[in-house]
């Protein structure tokens, strides 16, 4: 299926650009999120007619995902998790709870989906997560993992 961007989108193209994706796709991130329209005659005209408006807009989301760069990038942020006599955790460390972990400490909201975990985290030690703050900019943060201590 053919669409027309309305936005930067880091592994597809720019705006304006007319791309060739999976109809899911399509359907159910790209259109239903406003990041691109069906690529006919009048969808591709309107987007060149918008095209300054919408890389103005992305310019100014682009600013503001660079001042959460500037706050974010190279934090640290330590998770206490019980782990077993092998040093594994009960359960890994997901996205969403690096999400929460960020919103508590900055009050910045960070979507899951956002995160990028290079591997799983199942154990003890230290590790690096990419944050997604816009197609053009990523912050990098760590995230160290220690024994809980029993409670007795």
């Amino acid at each position: 299926m053919e669409v027309v961007l309305l936005e930067n989108i880091k592994s597809l193209g720019q705006v304006g650009d007319v791309v060739s994706v999976k109809r899911g796709h399509a359907r159910n991130f790209l259109i239903k999120y406003g990041k691109a329209l069906k690529a006919s005659k009048e969808n591709v005209n309107l987007v060149n007619k918008k095209k300054d408006v919408l890389n103005e807009k992305n310019l100014e989301q682009k600013k503001s995902a660079k001042k959460l760069y500037d706050i974010m990038n190279s934090s640290k942020h330590s998770f206490k998790k019980r782990v077993k006599e092998n040093n594994e955790l009960y359960g890994a460390i997901k996205p969403m709870e690096i999400s929460k972990a960020i919103e508590e400490k900055f009050n910045i909201e960070i979507k899951a989906s956002q995160i990028d975990i290079a591997k799983e985290i199942k154990k003890i030690g230290s590790y690096e997560a990419k944050i997604n703050l816009h197609a053009e900019v990523q912050a990098k943060i760590h995230i160290e993992v220690v024994k809980e201590e029993d409670k007795k």
